[in-house]
């Protein structure tokens, strides 16, 4: 057997710029913000698919998520997205008062806008992977937070930790918008395709 580092490095190259297409394609269709949602999904989608064994092709993949979960992605973006939106600003709202009750709200307030992100992240995961009724999706993304505390940590730490970075450190900004935004959508893929193997028909 020959191994030709050749072909290995183009092949390298080629995904290199594979992921960095479709980072600028994910921030493009993000930028109405309605459609963060189905943005979200269809790059979960693509990624996880890449994750098993380099399945699938990322960019035309991505394109054929979208319309494929459009209403789905787009209504459990609007059920869990905006409720925490909502806890989000209630939590900053609370903490600019000087006192033991708005502390404590602000704390339960963070608190239930940080499980419905992790719920969202599910639910999207799952409207990119199954095919189930809108209902059936929302009640195992707000369960999955619980059965799956772990990795929901793990989940939420990944996009967390690259807006920190962005922030503290401007130059990474770069990174994210260029590369690290499918780089993270790539690492969480692992994350979900764990989870789902736990809870997958081995007959279907």
């Amino acid at each position: 057997m020959q191994v030709d580092p050749y072909n290995r490095s183009v092949h390298g190259l080629t995904t290199l710029l594979a992921f960095i297409a479709l980072n600028v394609m994910y921030i493009l269709t993000c930028l109405p913000v309605i459609t963060i949602g189905v943005a979200t999904s269809a790059l979960f989608e693509v990624t996880m698919r890449y994750a098993d064994e380099e399945r699938g092709d990322l960019i035309k993949g991505y394109v054929v998520a979208l319309g494929r979960n459009l209403g789905q992605a787009t209504a459990a973006f609007l059920a869990l997205g905006l409720p925490g939106a909502l806890l989000a600003f209630a939590a900053v709202f609370w903490f600019s008062y000087d006192s033991t009750v708005s502390g404590a709200a602000a704390i339960l307030a963070g608190l239930g806008s940080a499980y419905l992100f992790g719920a969202l992240l599910w639910a999207l995961a799952l409207v990119a992977a199954f095919r189930n009724s809108l209902g059936q999706t929302l009640r195992n993304a707000l369960l999955l937070p619980v059965a799956e505390a772990l990795r929901t940590v793990g989940l939420v730490l990944v996009p967390w930790t690259l807006l920190a970075l962005s922030i503290v450190a401007p130059g990474f900004v770069w990174l994210t918008l260029t590369l690290g935004l499918s780089l993270g959508a790539y690492g969480m893929a692992f994350l979900f395709r764990s989870g789902f193997a736990r809870y997958r028909d081995p007959e279907n």
